[in-house]
């Protein structure tokens, strides 16, 4: 057949158009980039063919092109025969290839054969054609199926890629912010152990102040005793003297020594008394001045009370000699003993005492009131299983709004310079977390105050 017949160049056509539509169909540009070159000419190529066969009178419908073109094509789908599309484009031509290579050969080389059985031979290629269509639709959705997961699959390797990224710039933030929080941390740390220390010299700046004013009544109170002792000692001095004197008579008056003894035993009483008052005024500064051992000791609150009183009392006019005030005391005797950790009950009942003489002492100052008499009355008594200790004032009282705030730290109503505002938040928890007890304030302003600790007895 001559190049210029139909068939001849049908079938060049139809190699070129094969080739190009396996080119797009299987992406060989990135599955086969060796062939990329050669496939991207193929008409080039197959014009080159179709020129050269003219020039040599090459005959295009024989079956060795039809072979020739069938075995590179056949060839280039083995390339790509991992690919499931490419093996299923395979499955695709193998008959239409079959039949029409066999076709072009009996077609050339034996016409007679072909002439009697042609069409045996076009339905075969028919039916080769059908299969050709139908498996190519197969392949077809082959191909978009598995474009479908590399699709997804890549999504999936960019949201890893992102999440990746982010679980970096997350582990770098959280990395920041430990760095910052472990700054912070040292940073409190170290201004709570400022803060600490700060606390510990006010608490300690507290007591010696409560220690002041203990010493100022002390100092007060601690001279009567110390005249009894005196003016019994001189006393006794000059009965001893009379009783010499007597006894160096030599007509002795045995009733008058024995009135001179025995008045001589009670003037030793009297100085024993007075100085174990003394002792005793002595012994409760210095359990006042150390600190607290932790340890509860079984003591008489009644006896407590009335000595801090006038301690207090004294301390106040230590400092204002026209100051004066009345103090009353109703103590019940059935109270006992009570356990209880002295020093601090003590710093704590030294505390409402000042509080008290201090208020009324305001209040007396303002003159407002006519006739106006300061009063503090401290009062005991047992409540069931507890020990309630009351001191009241008629002083300026507490106005509405304060008396939430006076057991805070640093509050205070006194003017500046007069007091820290630790004495009444020291007794509170003194009170409160040392003894398991209450610490309540009633007060009305410009009548007066009252606070009751109630201590399990």
């Amino acid at each position: 057949m001559n190049v210029s017949s139909p068939e001849g160049i049908g079938t060049v056509l139809l190699a070129a158009g094969a080739f190009q539509f396996t080119r797009r169909f299987l992406d060989t540009p990135t599955r086969l980039p060796a062939w990329e070159p050669y496939l991207q000419k193929i008409w080039v190529v197959f014009g080159v063919f179709i020129g050269l066969s003219a020039l040599f009178s090459i005959d295009l419908s024989n079956g060795w092109v039809a072979l020739g073109v069938s075995l590179v094509y056949v060839y280039m789908l083995m390339q790509l025969y991992y690919y499931q599309p490419a093996r299923m484009v395979l499955l695709a031509v193998a008959p239409f290839l079959l039949f029409w290579v066999i076709g072009s050969f009996i077609e050339h080389y034996a016409p007679t054969y072909y002439k009697h059985n042609d069409d045996f031979i076009d339905n075969s290629i028919g039916f080769s054609t059908i299969w050709l269509g139908t498996f190519l639709v197969i392949a077809n959705r082959q191909k978009k199926t598995l474009l479908k997961v590399e699709q997804e699959r890549a999504r999936e390797a960019e949201e890893r890629r992102i999440i990746e990224a982010k679980k970096q710039e997350l582990e770098y933030l959280v990395a920041e912010r430990t760095a910052e929080i472990t700054q912070q941390k040292e940073e409190l740390e170290h201004a709570l152990v400022e803060l600490k220390s700060t606390q510990n010299q006010l608490i300690q700046s507290e007591k010696m102040a409560s220690l002041g004013e203990l010493t100022a009544g002390i100092a007060h109170e601690i001279q009567n005793p110390l005249n009894f002792v005196n003016n019994f000692s001189e006393v006794s001095i000059e009965l001893i003297d009379e009783l010499a004197e007597e006894q160096a008579k030599p007509d002795r008056d045995l009733d008058l020594e024995a009135e001179l003894l025995t008045d001589l035993k009670q003037n030793l009483q009297k100085i024993n008394h007075h100085g174990g008052r003394a002792s005793s005024i002595v012994k409760g500064m210095l359990q006042h001045s150390r600190a607290s051992t932790g340890q509860r000791e079984p003591i008489d609150l009644n006896a407590l009370c009335d000595e801090y009183l006038r301690l207090a009392y004294h301390g106040l006019r230590a400092k204002d000699k026209s100051f004066n005030a009345l103090f009353n005391t109703d103590l019940d005797a059935s109270m006992g003993v009570v356990s209880v950790l002295p020093q601090d009950i003590s710093r704590v009942l030294l505390n409402l005492f000042t509080n008290a003489f201090y208020a009324v002492q305001q209040r007396q100052k303002k003159g407002e009131t006519p006739g106006y008499q300061p009063t503090v009355t401290v009062s005991t008594r047992c409540a069931g299983n507890e020990a309630v200790i009351t001191v009241s004032d008629n002083g300026t009282g507490i106005p509405e709004d304060l008396k939430q705030k006076i057991f805070q730290p640093f509050f205070t109503t006194k003017p500046t310079g007069e007091g820290t505002g630790l004495g009444l938040s020291l007794a509170y928890d003194i009170v409160t977390k040392g003894h398991n007890g209450t610490l309540e304030v009633e007060s009305k302003e410009g009548e007066g105050t009252t606070f009751i600790i109630k201590l399990p007895a």
